[in-house]
């Protein structure tokens, strides 16, 4: 079926066009966005008869001499034909109506409308109506079939359905084609058509095919497909018999298929490449009338709609054409070099031309990476486009001699079929952060620093500049008379270019507006026949790629500089600093693949290569989106596969995956617009286009932030996690390594910070790995560590084995023993264990516990009674210490201990205060770990000073490890004393539980790693351990003391005797003094603060002041410091102060006077006053509200 192409014509303005033919095909009918609708006798016409019916036209249809309309003011309208008087309005929608079409007979018009509705008027009455609701978005097209039973439409919402016109229902529905919020981000306006006379089949186009629908079964029945076709396919059409399908694509392809062979049987082009978005088939068959969105009409000729006389032998010898079509050797035949010959063609094989010409006119972003096209247009030069009639058949010369003459005796020769992948169509150049050029309106860049728009439609033709921040410059508005369509924007000036005409050369203009002379731009032609391809702006230089494989450098003054040769076409160039980045075509891609190379070079004082034309790595059946740098100077790209690439210089200059924008897309087709990446913070800037791949200019989009997320394997366990975030860590912290490297300052500050992050989540690895007992993975995340850390690890997996058999030993030892109770007491033991979801049970014993516990008072009450007996020297019973020599009759004191005992006692270790500050910051960081695994916020107002508060109460109420034995048994009745709580007397608050074993460091792990608004710097943890610390502990009270907190807690009645204790205890007090020295030293001489702890209580306000954001570690770190720096001899100031506040004459003189004050004071006042001691104010210290 040979046909030939007609040279386009303008019809109408930019935009959207419609065509059809009347009933007898004498004329042409055109509609377009300029509100007219054109009669043309033919496509020669030069005064085609004109009709405004309004503003904009979506839609024309014609039938028995009525033309009808889809208007923008919301109607379809009727006028006569050819006449092209108004017969009034068909129907209204309350939006656009898109599309409209007659019936086979013309009685009735199917409409549908941006409001999601479809309406069926009659011509004759347009009272008479039905509406068809159920779709979700605005209908892109409608087609009644012609039994006048079925309506077919399609939506925004993807879904092509079916109608019952007289049940207005649906009777099918296939959900095939990508969504879209408007017909103008449609990718596809999807025209959908019913065969002729039978009405048998629905043609559909979703995607690179047409698939077609039985109307009987409304099942698929059958797929048109072609490798030309590489962008979605636009409309469909009807041959007048039935038995040809025509089809058009948003690429500018023109096809027609067989639709019983299934066999694509035509293939044209575009001239221009443009989308054909109307189609209509002359009803004699000869021809084919075409528009494209920018307003031009076509026509095919010579085209046939009946059967070729040889069809049937089209059938019989399919599959043998089908070999000799693609016939092996023909890659290899010099006939084939015809193809690269765009001057060359014959009558069968008129799509040479259009295929392998140079697409100048459309410059859309999205390259056809599809099914490049029929196998047979690369492998034979003459035999693709071939009509059914004339298929070779084995033995059969062809009359232009091109093959070889077979024998004509013997059977026909099997030759080898080509099966293997074939060549993909090359990506064109673009600019990152462009927008289309065909666009009126367009971004000619978005980038770190500003925004350039071009506007070029009827009122203006200018460029915008725009810039984000306007300390660098103001914006600006510049005429575009020189047609630029290429644009960057650096901190120093804005590069254009155009490509070159027939007539002008292609030029290069530079506004540098930071030069500080008077001529702030320049202009360079380029040499004849060169265009440029693309260009790009570093610091002080700019860079030119052209069409003759070359880039050009120049100074940012204007100076011409460096030419070197690429290996291939460039596809896309940026800058950053001083590095140059090229992307090009290494080669043929095959199989829906580009085949890139990249390019990276140093153009500063020491100008160098560094990435050697190495492959760029891309998705599958993908191509470039976006390329640039990062804010920091990393180089960074972006597929159409949404997938983020990175440089890894850390790993030989690889590229490693950083994020995949599709994981945040809610529809298929919705896309990320890429403007900026950062690495600190690390942010992914981009815009969100629903429906889309790129954004309006109007209104001004907003930019979202995207975050970075490698793609390693188990994410949703802890162990992936931390791996993830710590190699994320490492590649976007790389930058800090080269720009030192480059001589560029750095923030020292930021790069410590990344470096104690790292080392944080490798210390989480390393606990989880002990946890775990995996001890050879420890080991090789030791070996990531440093020095220091290295060192912490050491510690913690020491304690953690240690404490790990502790606890196996106490199981082991406690199943031993549960073994070997009766059964009885075993079935005891489960029954309580029951026993504790039971409410009423519980109540009960609750009941008896505080039973029990009243019997404790009265039992604690009874001990007093004893101590104050002992004091008063009556009591007579036996104190029953280890150690102590048994005998003595009753009423006579028990004997000493054996001198061998006292000894081993005496050189007992205990625990010292020094200790007690060591271990504090660790028991607090323990407490802060237990309020997080609580699901508190520690860091939270209120519970900032909490875990300090539970250690100190922690280390009081474990402060038997500070003892020895030997003096509790010099000293019976202070040990005594000592069992009293004082928390009991302040009241302040309860001590957060917590197990009385606790370590006396705890986990080292939990002291560092831990989560804070402002964490402490990587080693911290080992010198808190030796620097002093605030200390709020009570020291150990003396009897006097506790006189004093029991008298606070004791009721009026017992008042009196707690002072009578009292007194008779100081009577006594030269009972100690007998003892041993040493004794009565370690007794008296506990001190309640320290000289530090002094001198921070006095100087803690200006410390804060200095530094309002430090929490209470940091004041302690910052006091230990200036603390350091006193002198000798003020440091010795400040340690005799504190020891003056511990003289016991000092405070005896103290506990005296308050004894008076008590014992004149009712019960009242003496609960209302605090005792005065330091011991009783150290006590409540840890339970002190903030």
């Amino acid at each position: 079926m040979p046909c030939e192409r007609k040279p386009m014509r303008y019809g109408h303005s930019e935009g959207h066009t419609d065509v059809c033919f009347d009933d007898k095909g004498k004329c042409i009918v055109t509609c377009g966005s300029d509100g007219d609708v054109r009669i043309w006798e033919s496509l020669d016409d030069d005064d085609p008869k004109s009709i405004n019916v309004g503003e904009k036209v979506y839609s024309v249809a014609l039938k028995n001499g009525k033309l009808v309309t889809a208007v923008s003011n919301n109607t379809v309208q009727i006028h006569t034909f050819p006449e092209g008087d108004p017969d009034g309005i068909l129907t209204r929608f309350t939006t656009n109506a898109n599309h409209v079409t007659f019936n086979s007979s013309g009685s009735r018009v199917a409409a549908g409308s941006s409001d999601f509705i479809v309406k069926i008027v009659e011509v004759v009455d347009s009272s008479q109506q039905k509406t068809l609701r159920g779709h979700d978005a605005p209908v892109l097209s409608v087609a009644l079939d012609t039994s006048d039973e079925f309506l077919a439409s399609s939506s925004c919402d993807g879904s092509v359905t079916v109608w019952s016109i007289e049940s207005q229902t649906q009777v099918a529905q296939w959900k095939i084609l990508q969504k879209s919020s408007d017909v103008s981000n449609a990718k596809s306006l999807c025209r959908l058509a019913w065969q002729p006379h039978s009405g048998k089949l629905l043609a559909v186009p979703v995607d690179l095919t047409v698939q077609l629908y039985d109307r009987n079964t409304w099942t698929h029945v059958s797929t048109l497909c072609d490798d030309l076709i590489t962008q979605v396919v636009n409309v469909v059409v009807w041959s007048p018999c039935g038995k040809f399908l025509a089809a058009g694509t948003v690429g500018g392809n023109l096809l027609i298929w067989d639709v019983e062979a299934k066999l694509c049987i035509e293939r044209q082009k575009h001239e221009k490449g443009f989308t054909v978005c109307g189609m209509a088939w002359h009803p004699s068959g000869g021809r084919i009338a075409y528009t494209d969105t920018e307003g031009c009409l076509g026509l095919l000729e010579g085209v046939s709609s009946s059967s070729p006389p040889s069809s049937s032998t089209v059938q019989s010898t399919k599959a043998t054409a089908a070999k000799e079509k693609n016939d092996y050797d023909d890659l290899f035949d010099e006939d084939d070099d015809r193809m690269l010959d765009e001057g060359m063609s014959d009558s069968r094989s008129p799509v040479k031309k259009p295929i392998m010409e140079e697409d100048d006119d459309d410059d859309d972003l999205m390259p056809a990476t599809g099914k490049p096209r029929n196998r047979g247009s690369f492998l034979d030069d003459d035999d693709n486009s071939q009509d059914p009639g004339s298929v070779k058949l084995d033995g059969v010369p062809e009359e232009d001699g091109s093959s070889a003459i077979l024998p004509a005796v013997g059977p026909a020769v099997s030759r080898p079929v080509y099966e293997g992948p074939m060549p993909t169509q090359p990506q064109r150049a673009f600019q990152a952060g462009s927008t289309p050029v065909h666009l009126m309106h367009r971004f000619m860049v978005w980038n770190s620093v500003g925004i350039v728009r071009g506007y070029n439609d009827d009122q203006d033709n200018a460029i915008d500049v725009e810039f984000h921040d306007t300390a660098i410059h103001h914006a600006m508005h510049l005429t575009n008379t020189l047609g630029h369509t290429m644009a960057d924007l650096s901190q120093e000036a804005v590069l254009l270019a155009c490509e070159g005409t027939d007539e002008l050369a292609s030029k290069i203009q530079c506004l540098h507006f930071s030069c500080w002379d008077t001529h702030k731009d320049w202009i360079v032609d380029l040499p004849k026949g060169e265009d440029v391809c693309a260009l790009c702006l570093g610091q002080g230089w700019a860079a030119v790629a052209t069409s003759a494989l070359m880039v050009r450098l120049f100074s940012i003054g204007g100076v011409q500089k460096e030419i070197f040769s690429l290996p291939g076409a460039v596809v896309c160039m940026a800058g950053h600093g001083e590095q140059l980045l090229i992307m090009y075509h290494r080669g043929t891609g095959f199989d829906g693949d580009q085949a890139l190379g990249v390019q990276l070079l140093q153009l500063g004082s020491k100008r160098r290569q560094v990435i050697h034309g190495e492959p760029l790595p891309l998705s599958r059946k993908s191509y470039l989106a976006w390329m640039g740098f990062t804010a920091e100077g990393t180089p960074c790209c972006i597929d159409s596969e949404g997938v983020v690439r990175m440089l890894n210089r850390t790993v030989g200059n690889t590229w490693t995956p950083v994020c995949n924008t599709r994981d945040s897309c809610k529809s298929k087709s919705d896309h990320y617009w890429v403007v900026g990446v950062h690495e600190n913070p690390q942010q992914l800037r981009c815009i969100p286009c629903k429906g889309s791949r790129f954004p309006p200019t109007l209104p001004r989009p907003a930019v979202a932030v995207l975050p970075f997320n490698l793609p390693y394997c188990q994410t949703t366990t802890e162990k992936g996690q931390m791996e993830e975030q710590y190699w994320r860590s490492m590649l976007f912290h790389n930058h800090y390594s080269f720009l030192s490297s480059s001589g560029y300052e750095i923030d020292s500050e930021g790069q410590s910070q990344a470096e104690k992050e790292q080392q944080e989540l490798l210390m989480k690895m390393f606990a989880l790995s002990c946890k775990l007992e995996r001890e050879f993975r420890c080991v090789e995340l030791a070996e990531m560590m440093t020095h220091s850390v290295v060192t912490l690890a050491i510690r913690y997996a020491s304690r953690s084995r240690l404490f790990k058999d502790k606890e196996m030993d106490v199981i082991k030892q406690g199943m031993g023993r549960f073994r070997t109770l009766s059964a009885e007491e075993r079935l005891n033991w489960t029954e309580r264990a029951k026993g504790d979801s039971d409410p009423k049970k519980r109540k009960r014993e609750d009941e008896g516990q505080a039973i029990m516990e009243r019997s404790k008072q009265k039992q604690m009450n009874q001990n007093e009674n004893e101590a104050d007996s002992a004091i008063n020297g009556k009591f007579d019973g036996r104190v029953k210490i280890p150690g102590w020599s048994a005998g003595g009759a009753a009423g006579t004191p028990s004997t000493a201990p054996s001198s061998s005992v006292m000894e081993s006692w005496r050189e007992e270790r205990t625990r010292s205060l020094e200790d007690n500050e060591m271990s504090l910051p660790s028991i607090a960081a323990a407490y802060t770990t237990i309020l997080r695994g609580l699901g508190e916020d520690p860091q939270r107002q209120g519970l900032l000073k909490t875990p300090w508060r539970a250690a100190t109460a922690m280390q009081f109420f474990t402060k038997g490890y500070q003892e020895k034995i030997i003096e509790l048994c010099l000293c019976v009745t202070v040990s005594r004393e000592v069992r009293v709580n004082p928390f009991k007397v302040s009241g302040a608050g309860k001590p957060s539980s917590s197990s009385a074993g606790q370590p006396r460091t705890t986990s080292v792990l939990d002291s560092m790693t831990m989560s804070s608004r402002k964490p402490t710097p990587l080693g911290g943890t080992s010198k808190q351990g030796k620097a002093p610390v605030l200390k709020p502990l009570a020291p150990k009270p003396k009897s006097k003391t506790q006189a004093t907190l029991l008298q606070m807690s004791a009721s009026k009645g017992n008042s009196k005797k707690l002072v009578d204790s009292q007194t008779e205890a100081e009577k006594v007090k030269a009972a100690p003094a007998a003892t041993p020295p040493a004794s009565v030293e370690n007794i008296e001489n506990r001190k309640p603060k320290t000289g530090f702890q002094l001198w921070l209580e006095d100087n803690r306000k200006s410390i804060l002041a200095d530094n309002p954001d430090f929490e209470e570690m940091d004041v302690i770190k910052q006091g230990m410091g200036r603390f350091r720096t006193l002198s000798a001899e003020e440091r010795l100031n400040w340690t005799e102060r504190a020891k003056g506040d511990s003289d016991p004459k000092k405070r005896k003189r103290e506990d005296e006077g308050q004894v008076n004050d008590q014992m004149e004071s009712d019960e009242g006042s003496a609960k209302k006053k605090k005792p005065l001691d330091t011991s009783a104010k150290l006590s409540a210290f840890a339970f002190n509200k903030e």
